[in-house]
């Protein structure tokens, strides 16, 4: 092992030797990787390929005496820190350039105890990882929609998905969890320990600590729900859009209508000439039996006429995997969000239009219908303000070439700027980019008590790579 030269948190570097680092690895169950070690060129890319950065040192951990000695050795050398677990954080905020990556990919476990329907789940766990557990005992928690997301960075922010609408937001389900504190130490937060702390994770990010282990309350699904497409040409769309936005008002909590625009993908049950064409597509998901979902579908699978339709009974893990093809990791992604209380006609006009000019085929705007349960707990409940969202709407923007940057990351704010004015001001704080800083937007009302309980557990702000809560400053 080589001497390395480390970033510290003001800027300049520290040079470590041999000795002091191999005093590292020998403290690890899990491994220490530096620039020159076999695989470092893999371990150090993450999900978005925007994000380039080249850590001065891996540390993969093992369990939570690694994160806790990680912590110890970067926190005493002042050194710049990022912590990943599943790397697929649009910010890149899971590495860092030339100082300390706290890697939790290789804590994976995933425990269910069905009598009780609780699970506890490390940090380097994906969603996959965990719906799979759940699964074989037919439960599972409110997630995201691509299985390769990791649970950590997805709870941190709020999480949502098909099952939030009838079971809350992933943070709503939430019942404790072990965290490796800026000083080094493992502490437990709960409703019953150090409930400040629990309060300010369920939405504060990355800010307060890291987490080697969440307790996640557990429901019934599946294994199979009714779920599927209704693909409809772009040229359609406009009364399409405010159909489905009158149906939404009186879906009940168990259905789930997402509204998707983008190039058609060559699915199968698609006529070859739709391929590569602008459509709309309505993703729906329904929570309980399928049965009674197909009745409830029923409004969405009459609305126009439809260039493609596949709904139907679906193993619950396979329609929580059905969008991984088109989140391979490896490509350039730029997103801008906002939240809506309500689909006004004037965003929805801008929904059809700049999905007409697409920049490239990859790209796509997506409607998240949330409402329902997601509502219903008061925003001084935990550190997620956002109750008053009934749809989310993320900007997402992919390609694979460095020359198209210009032209997509246009596209994508021209549109946002554009539809702001019809959003709540708030945003989801897993959907900020890496260009914005948006604490007033991610945290809102609940900012001043996040930054009292940012000076309790993180005073000198070691926990800075995130949507950060800087002390002293507004929102």
């Amino acid at each position: 092992m080589t001497d390395l030269i480390l970033r510290t948190l003001d800027g300049g570097d520290r040079r470590f030797d041999t000795d002091a680092m191999a005093g590292l690895a020998g403290e690890l169950r899990g491994h220490l990787v530096t620039p020159a070690s076999p695989g470092y060129d893999q371990m150090r890319r993450i999900w978005n390929a925007m994000i380039d950065c080249h850590p001065g040192v891996i540390v993969r951990c093992a369990g939570a005496a690694d994160v806790m000695r990680a912590v110890d050795f970067a926190r005493a050398h002042g050194l710049v820190t990022a912590v990943r677990g599943g790397g697929h954080g649009i910010a890149g905020h899971a590495v860092c350039d030339g100082g300390v990556l706290i890697d939790l990919a290789p804590m994976k476990s995933v425990r269910v105890e069905p009598s009780e329907r609780v699970a506890w789940v490390e940090p380097g766990a994906t969603l996959g990882d965990f719906d799979n557990e759940a699964q074989a005992f037919g439960l599972a928690t409110p997630l995201g929609i691509n299985s390769t997301t990791g649970v950590a960075g997805l709870t941190l922010g709020g999480g949502f998905g098909w099952l939030s609408r009838k079971h809350g937001m992933t943070i709503d389900n939430l019942l404790g969890a072990d965290v490796v504190t800026a000083d080094g130490r493992l502490v437990r937060a709960s409703d019953d320990e150090n409930p400040d702390l629990f309060w300010a994770l369920r939405g504060g990010s990355g800010n307060f600590g890291i987490v080697t282990n969440f307790r996640f309350r557990l429901h019934p699904v599946g294994p199979q729900v009714l779920a599927g497409l209704v693909v409809h040409r772009l040229e359609d769309a406009g009364p399409l859009l405010r159909r489905y936005r009158d149906l939404a008002k009186a879906m009940p909590d168990d259905f789930t209508c997402w509204a998707v625009l983008r190039k058609a993908p060559p699915l199968p049950f698609l006529p070859a000439e739709v391929h590569g064409t602008e459509i709309l597509a309505f993703a729906l998901c329904h929570a309980g039996d399928p049965a009674s979902g197909q009745e409830q579908a029923t409004s969405i699978l009459a609305m126009g006429d439809p260039v493609g339709t596949q709904v139907g009974p679906v193993p619950f893990t396979a329609w929580q995997q059905a969008f991984d093809p088109l989140l391979t990791p490896g490509a350039r992604n730029y997103w801008k969000s906002h939240n809506f209380a309500a689909l006004s006609d004037g965003l929805l006009d801008l929904v059809v239009d700049y999905a007409g000019k697409l920049p490239t085929a990859q790209c796509e705007i997506f409607i998240g219908q949330v409402g329902g349960a997601t509502m219903r707990p008061p925003v001084e409940a935990m550190a997620y303000p956002h109750r008053d969202a009934a749809f989310v709407m993320n900007v997402h923007t992919r390609w694979e070439e460095p020359r198209d940057d210009e032209m997509c990351i246009r596209w994508a704010r021209a549109f946002s700027d554009a539809a702001a004015t019809h959003s709540t001001g708030g945003v989801y704080v897993n959907f900020v980019g890496h260009d914005e800083q948006r604490t007033a937007a991610a945290y809102g009302s609940n900012f001043a008590r996040l930054q009292e309980i940012k000076r309790k557990y993180d005073p000198d702000n070691f926990f800075r790579l995130n949507q950060n809560i800087r002390l002293g400053a507004a929102a």
